[in-house]
């Protein structure tokens, strides 16, 4: 059985995870396709890929630019009728069919509808890493039906949130520009900073001493909300938060037992 504590760890030669690719075109952007399957590759092998959606209309001619490229195999559904979404329904008995030849390990479920709610909590209950992969715009619900959930707007090149050195010529001439041009040109607002949320996590997650493996740290980020990336925050990495956040966090590098290598611990301030 795969549990949700092999997610957040690198792919090894030890043991890879076999994963079932799932596309909703309806409600997933080719835009993203190439940061989406290199943030797969981190977490195991995509063995199948595949994408579905109406491939006749015009609003997948994006789609049908990349799937060669990618070896993405699509399922032509057409829509019968108007209003009515058979891509969902058809995408659903691909994955139970998947789900009963027992050759994966794992689902990725790329959409942002939470229609797909119920699929996500089927294929955990036979004990599956579940990862889902949708817009900021997708339901809580669905979020928290996957072991780990990844917004795509952060596998945009160049979306991790900026320095404020960086920003500050774009709000000066923001100044300049007239009030239409200001309110298009005019940044995402940012994200709050989670304060409590890390420290509460890192309390329930650190030993007597107070002090956490990165590792442990991280799973347990994960368990409380499975779409806690540390990208929205301006960070590529979590390791990259904890060091940055001085005021927060206190880090040491120690020596692995049996190993040469070092690993990060942290400890509340």
């Amino acid at each position: 059985m795969i549990t949700s504590r092999q997610i957040s760890k690198p792919v090894n030669e030890e043991h890879t995870l076999r994963l079932a690719v799932l596309i909703d075109a309806d409600n997933a952007q080719a835009a993203v396709i190439e940061g989406l399957l290199a943030e797969i590759a981190g977490f195991g092998e995509a063995t199948v890929k595949r994408i579905y959606g109406d491939f006749t209309s015009s609003a997948s001619a994006s789609w049908k630019k990349v799937l060669q490229r990618y070896a993405i195999k699509p399922v032509q559904q057409f829509a019968y009728s108007t209003g009515k979404n058979s891509t969902d329904s058809t995408l659903i008995i691909d994955a139970m069919d998947l789900l009963y030849t027992r050759n994966f390990d794992g689902f990725c479920l790329i959409t942002s509808d939470s229609d797909f709610t119920g699929l996500a909590m089927r294929l955990r209950e036979e004990g599956l890493t579940v990862l889902g992969f949708g817009e900021k715009k997708t339901p809580e619900a669905f979020r928290n039906a996957c072991h780990k959930f990844v917004f795509t707007e952060v596998l945009r090149p160049g979306t991790v949130a900026d320095e404020p050195a960086v920003r500050a010529p774009k709000a000066r001439a923001a100044k300049r520009a007239t009030p239409r041009k200001v309110a298009d040109e005019a940044p995402e607002p940012k994200l709050a900073f989670p304060t409590t949320f890390l420290l509460t996590a890192l309390e329930k997650s650190a030993d007597d001493s107070g002090w956490a493996h990165i590792s442990t740290f991280g799973n347990y980020l994960t368990k409380l909300q499975p779409d806690f990336d540390s990208r929205l925050y301006g960070y590529k990495k979590l390791s990259d938060l904890i060091k940055a956040r001085t005021d927060l966090f206190s880090v040491e590098e120690r020596q692995s037992s049996g190993s040469s290598q070092k690993v990060l611990y942290l400890h509340a301030k």
